[in-house]
């Protein structure tokens, strides 16, 4: 696989039992329970979302912001069957992929590749600059592809599971992913 998800922390496991502590107070309209719990989960939502629909910038915080909503509005029914992280990393994938749905529906654009590729300049400075570079490679790939590339690769989604949530055939997605992974090759080694 391209990118692996990395295991939760001791300090996750440890956080668990109090994030399900403000979970039940912020389903009370605690307001400063819930601010805690995004304080908590932000960096990851929105790690996700960018990943997913290739924005860094408003429109991703927007998104990200409409899964906190969300997760606020559904915070009365959370049944404590997952971790919270777990339950608000699944909201934060369902916001993007409706989002990448409704881009759908527009006319489509298959994303501006020629300002796409502006962004993913050459950079050799060091393994960050190489995670900065690999990011921006991810971004800069059309966003069907990307989509896939994101769930399969990253979050460990089928084909099947992938095929469904972004109305595609199962070979469309088999052949997203290979796109996908051609187009980061061959932007990486531009930039190596």
């Amino acid at each position: 696989m391209l990118m692996q998800t990395l295991p939760m922390s001791p300090a996750a496991h440890s956080a668990e039992p109090e994030d399900m502590a403000l979970v039940r107070r912020a389903a009370r309209a605690d307001v400063s329970a819930f601010e805690q719990l995004y304080r908590r989960h932000h960096r990851r939502v929105h790690g996700v979302i960018v990943r997913l629909v290739g924005q860094a910038g408003a429109r991703a915080e927007d998104l990200t912001q409409e899964a906190f909503l969300r997760a606020w509005q559904a915070l009365p029914s959370f049944r404590f069957e997952s971790a919270v992280s777990t339950w608000l990393h699944r909201l934060a994938v369902n916001t993007a992929l409706m989002e990448l749905r409704a881009r759908r529906s527009r006319p489509w654009q298959e994303d501006d590749d020629d300002a796409l590729d502006a962004v993913a300049t050459p950079d050799t400075v060091g393994r960050a600059v190489l995670g900065r570079d690999l990011e921006r490679a991810v971004a800069s790939l059309p966003p069907r592809a990307r989509a896939v590339l994101v769930l399969h690769d990253v979050e460990g989604w089928k084909h099947e599971e992938i095929a469904g949530e972004l109305g595609m055939a199962v070979g469309s997605s088999k052949a997203q992913l290979h796109r996908a992974r051609g187009l980061l090759r061959a932007r990486i080694g531009e930039t190596a």
